[in-house]
């Protein structure tokens, strides 16, 4: 059994999932929740609370493996920046922990789960249901999306592990 945490980086929220692939590639659900940044005082007030968050999530559930989402360029650089700056909290605080990180973009996320790299929020959390066998309720998005990104790393992963093909150039191949 392989236990694995998405993230899906946000500024405002940063999603969290958690997964266990067992050797036949089924996935079972673990748990999931948004870490709510809003709260702090300022900018980098948010990326503290960020790290204590992923610290927490990670003191709890134990991954052995992390998934994260690339950065996607927004319209608004300031917001891409920021994004950028979650991102870059949360992978150090994952490297200090020598956890062994895999990165996906939006779109290879997409492909992975529905087939197609331009698919709505809608239809990436109806895979995730689907594929984790979670009843309808509704799913906070940028949780998600983390669980998304955590599914897509157990499917590229199974696919390396049959085919031989090294994960960066799977990635590449969905981009």
């Amino acid at each position: 059994m392989t236990r694995i945490l998405g993230i899906d980086p946000g500024s405002q929220r940063t999603g969290v999932g958690v997964i266990d692939v067992a050797a036949d590639g089924r996935c079972t659900f673990v748990h999931c929740e948004a870490i709510k940044l809003l709260d702090a005082a300022d900018f980098p007030s948010r990326l503290g609370l960020l790290c204590e968050g992923l610290e927490r999530v990670m003191d709890a559930w134990q991954p052995q493996q992390v998934a994260i989402e690339t950065v996607f360029m927004d319209k608004s650089a300031t917001s891409a920046l920021k994004l950028g700056h979650a991102r870059g909290a949360a992978l150090a605080t994952l490297v200090r922990r020598h956890l062994p990180i895999s990165e996906y973009a939006p779109r290879v996320i997409k492909q992975s789960l529905v087939g197609r790299g331009a698919a709505d929020k809608l239809q990436v959390q109806h895979m995730v249901r689907l594929l984790l066998n979670l009843p309808e309720v509704k799913l906070q998005a940028d949780a998600a999306d983390a669980l998304a990104v955590a599914l897509t790393h157990a499917h590229m992963s199974a696919t390396v592990a049959r085919t031989g093909i090294a994960i960066n150039q799977l990635r590449r191949r969905g981009a």
